[in-house]
């Protein structure tokens, strides 16, 4: 797997690349803020000089991306996109005197488990959760191609003042569908589903491990009967319009609060005691977590220009754009603190005990474990309390 130097994916250029992509990347090749675009161009990829191959003992995996003359990883579909994300960020500071909306990454609890019962579990010849936990996670991203299902149609009539030159006007020509292709992948090139595979083919030396995976997504809670949305904007309020936008905050929150992930995979993956690869397995984490930028970027971007613009009716009246979108970021993010958090607990936990009762020390295991940090129990005893906001 062609990669920059060792060390890079945990704390080198490609995480200076998150934190300054745009300014660092992008607007070095911009000539002018252009902010239209047709679909065709907001999914072309950068140039690369190298393609990015991911190596284990089964194959290869000819994945998206690639890397530059200086062997900077490049994302795909990034040619106009990222260009186009900060002149859209830059035209609507000039318009509304405002930056884009933005939540800690310090808002989420960290990963669980952690890295130290990452490697407890490793050093306990249990290592059936850690595998499955990186096939959930491909498994999930491959779920994230559904964002391109999303019909905005003529989103113009849903806002008084013009979108023209927005990423609102081009979630559906183009931003949706580059989003989907990054998670699922397009053709013949791996996105990010296979790449999570690969890191933890790389990691496990391709090993065989007995998993069920359509049991095991249904102890995770995947697979079973979807709920029902339940509307909090106004009736006159487009319901397609609120759907939109609810799922945009939702994965939103969903893409910040991974960056937990990507810290805890690309630690314990990088370490040769613990796992195989040399630490290409990190490398690959680290790639997906670099891909992650444009999609945090549209996102906050759009969602800042509906908050800043006055919202149209079916009626013809008006509503404030900060009222709409702040009543949809609060339930979201409710349910992302509380809720998802406590199905996601529940979830590890119980994978962690199915593996470890299969061994004959199972509850020696498991009180181990536990002994490094039991957050389920935390929230619960919070939850019983009456202070379950921030877990």
């Amino acid at each position: 797997m062609r990669s920059g130097p060792r060390g890079t994916g945990a704390s080198g250029s490609v995480r200076l690349a998150w934190t300054s992509v745009y300014a660092r990347v992008y607007t070095s090749a911009m000539t002018t803020l252009q902010t239209e675009f047709t679909e065709e161009e907001l999914l072309l990829d950068a140039p690369v000089s190298e393609p990015l191959i991911a190596h284990h003992s089964g194959g290869e995996i000819h994945c998206h991306g690639g890397f530059d003359e200086n062997g900077q990883y490049v994302s795909p579909r990034t040619r106009f996109r990222g260009p186009g994300i900060v002149a859209w960020q830059e035209k609507h500071r000039e318009e509304f005197g405002e930056e884009p909306m933005d939540i800690p990454l310090d808002t989420w609890p960290a990963h669980f488990p952690t890295v130290e019962q990452a490697r407890y579990l490793i050093g306990a010849g249990v290592v059936e959760p850690l595998s499955a936990t990186l096939t959930r996670i491909g498994t999930v991203e491959g779920f994230g191609a559904n964002i391109r299902l999303l019909q905005p149609g003529n989103m113009q009539r849903h806002f008084d003042e013009s979108i023209k030159g927005t990423a609102i006007d081009h979630l559906g020509r183009g931003l949706f569908e580059a989003h989907g292709r990054d998670e699922a992948g397009w053709e013949e090139e791996a996105g990010h589903k296979d790449m999570w595979f690969a890191a933890r083919d790389v990691a496990f030396d391709n090993r065989k491990i007995d998993i069920d995976v359509d049991a095991m997504l249904a102890r995770m809670g995947f697979g079973g009967p979807q709920s029902e949305f339940v509307r909090v904007l106004p009736e006159d309020i487009d319901v397609n319009l609120e759907v939109i936008a609810s799922l945009m905050t939702r994965v939103l929150f969903i893409e910040i609060s991974a960056f937990h992930t990507f810290a805890w995979a690309e630690e314990w993956l990088s370490d040769d005691t613990l796992v195989a690869g040399e630490g290409r397995a990190a490398e690959l984490v680290s790639y997906i977590r670099a891909d992650e930028t444009p999609h945090v970027g549209y996102l906050k971007t759009a969602l800042t220009e509906m908050r800043d613009r006055t919202w149209v009716g079916a009626s013809g009246a008006k509503y404030k754009g900060k009222e709409m979108i702040d009543l949809i970021w609060d339930k979201a993010l409710a349910q992302s603190l509380v809720g998802n958090r406590k199905q996601s607990l529940t979830a590890v936990m119980g994978e962690v005990e199915h593996w470890a009762k299969k061994r004959s020390n199972g509850e020696e295991i498991m009180e181990g474990f536990l002994a490094l940090g039991n957050p389920l129990a935390e929230l619960e005893a919070a939850e019983a309390s009456g202070t379950a906001t921030t877990y």
